[in-house]
């Protein structure tokens, strides 16, 4: 159970997949304008994140790897998390039209979204048992959700800054990132020490 806990706090907050292995960053700053469109967005990474590691884990240890077709991994999640991606489009569509129209082009980009795949082979690297494996994902959705919906805070009060015009736009966006960044990079060992380092 602790190393459960330690999976999912490092997840979260020390191996925060946007603000530490900096994956997922189009959507971070394509997405992360407005509060509504951040969260719709991280509530749909988080489920494709879920959805894809409980069907990628099974297909790798039952399927590609007893067959020696390891090689095939990489193309085999992409199509995986694609169709995960179509059925969150055409449920988002159909239930919620307005997150869907809110979040517009981002939505298709789940499918190129770098963390969902890189949770999903990572997974598999780091040797996860399946619930290891579910509870990694969860943490690394939060912690796309935590990054996603702070760095709306962090750009909604830049909107009301005085910023110099050569800064104005993304170099402003992208010093805020790192900035945002290096508050998590702090965090780096607190969580195993509490937990005695299991």
């Amino acid at each position: 159970m602790t190393k459960l806990i330690i999976i999912l706090l490092s997840a979260v907050f020390i191996n925060n997949y946007v603000l530490s292995k900096f994956l997922g960053i189009c959507p971070f700053l394509g997405v992360s304008k407005k509060l509504d469109s951040a969260t719709g967005m991280s509530l749909a990474v988080i489920f494709v994140m879920l959805m894809a590691t409980a069907a990628t884990f099974p297909i790798q240890k039952y399927i590609l790897d007893p067959n020696n077709l390891g090689y095939l991994q990489t193309i085999v999640f992409i199509l995986v998390i694609a169709s995960l991606v179509q059925l969150v489009e055409i449920i988002l569509k159909k239930y919620i039209p307005s997150l869907h129209k809110s979040l517009g082009v981002y939505l298709p980009l789940i499918t190129t979204n770098c963390a969902v795949l890189g949770v999903t082979i990572l997974n598999i690297n780091e040797n996860y048992t399946f619930i290891e494996a579910m509870v990694n994902s969860l943490g690394s959705g939060l912690g796309f959700f935590l990054a996603m919906v702070m760095f709306s805070g962090v750009r909604s009060t830049m909107e009301g800054s005085d910023i110099p015009e050569s800064f104005r736009g993304l170099p402003i966006t992208l010093i805020a990132a790192s900035i945002t960044s290096l508050s998590f990079m702090g965090l780096g060992g607190v969580i195993e020490n509490i937990f005695g380092g299991v």
